[in-house]
């Protein structure tokens, strides 16, 4: 059995109890944290991060950890729904208890009271600033010089005149056409259709990226909206790429497996894997496993390959 560390003295106690949980279940399993990160298809350091509680676990770290160690995943992700709420609400309060209080003012030296040895407070003299001096007084302009600024303004504003005038014959030379004046409008510009999203059918939660990583059935994705558009023989077991148009991922299936087969969906560089969970009577029947998803093009081009445990290994063709 793995030996847990310590959770933090400040965890939200709805955290504390969703995380011990968590280990608890994986104690009882027989598994380690590897083997579980290798059967839910979620790498080791991210377990290392939900199960000491630095990191919320994803539903579709929740919902396989539930398959593989035989759980309700209902019961299992709405405790992990109760602790994310209860993470959120514990940051918000310290964030809160963070912000800095009001300002104290400090009062200026030149204004401090100074107090006497009797308690009282007698204010320091303060020197009446010095009357500032009188400015020099200007001579008046003499009578040719105010003469000489009339002019000139006068000028300045009858050039002005002549060049708005000037540009208003221009304007009116160079538009005319011979068939009256016309004026020229720019072309209506029409405005690009809005594309609205097309709304999803009830139940599925998810299209393309958002889809990555998610449990196909928990995110509606499987059932009549799949299909499977590649197989392959692998021993006596089958794999299969399962493809939904409706949420653009794809996800791999094996069927006819034993205890530790495995199953790996890859789409470009993404892949994800599934294990056989141990435990079923396979002499009584078949045991299989799904990935969860991946998001994939309109074509769905994704590869299945699955991996015995008697060596045998195989993959779909695209």
């Amino acid at each position: 059995m793995p030996g847990w560390k310590a959770l933090p003295d400040e965890l939200d106690p709805e955290v504390r109890a969703f995380t011990e949980r968590l280990r608890r279940l994986i104690d009882r399993s027989g598994l380690g944290v590897t083997a579980v990160a290798e059967r839910t298809g979620h790498e080791r350091a991210a377990w290392d991060s939900y199960l000491n509680a630095r990191l919320p676990a994803p539903r579709s770290a929740v919902v396989a950890l539930a398959e593989v160690t035989g759980t309700d995943p209902a019961d299992l992700t709405a405790h992990a729904e109760r602790a994310d709420r209860a993470r959120g609400d514990h940051t918000l309060q310290i964030r809160r208890l963070d912000l800095p209080g009001p300002a104290t003012a400090t009062p200026s030296p030149g204004t401090a009271a100074a107090s006497t040895p009797g308690g009282a407070e007698r204010r320091p003299r303060t020197p009446a600033p010095d009357s500032p001096p009188a400015p020099p007084r200007t001579a008046d302009p003499a009578p040719g010089s105010r003469r000489r600024l009339v002019l000139l303004y006068g000028a300045g504003i009858l050039g002005a005149l002549l060049v708005v005038t000037a540009a208003l014959l221009l304007v009116d030379l160079g538009g005319s056409d011979g068939e009256g004046d016309r004026t020229a409008t720019a072309p209506p510009t029409t405005a690009p259709p809005v594309t609205r999203p097309t709304p999803l059918p009830p139940g599925v939660r998810c299209v393309g990226p958002d889809c990555t990583g998610q449990d196909p059935e928990a995110m509606g994705c499987g059932g009549d909206l799949a299909t499977t558009v590649a197989r392959a023989r692998v021993g006596t077991a089958q794999v299969e790429v399962r493809y939904s148009r409706t949420c653009a991922a794809a996800w791999a299936r094996i069927t006819g497996a034993v205890p530790g087969d495995t199953v790996t969906v890859e789409a470009g560089d993404t892949r994800r894997r599934a294990t056989v969970a141990a435990g079923a009577d396979t002499a009584a029947v078949d045991t299989d496993a799904y990935t969860p998803m991946v998001a994939v093009g309109p074509d769905g081009d994704a590869r299945a390959c699955g991996a015995l445990v008697n060596g045998r290994q195989g993959c779909t063709t695209n």
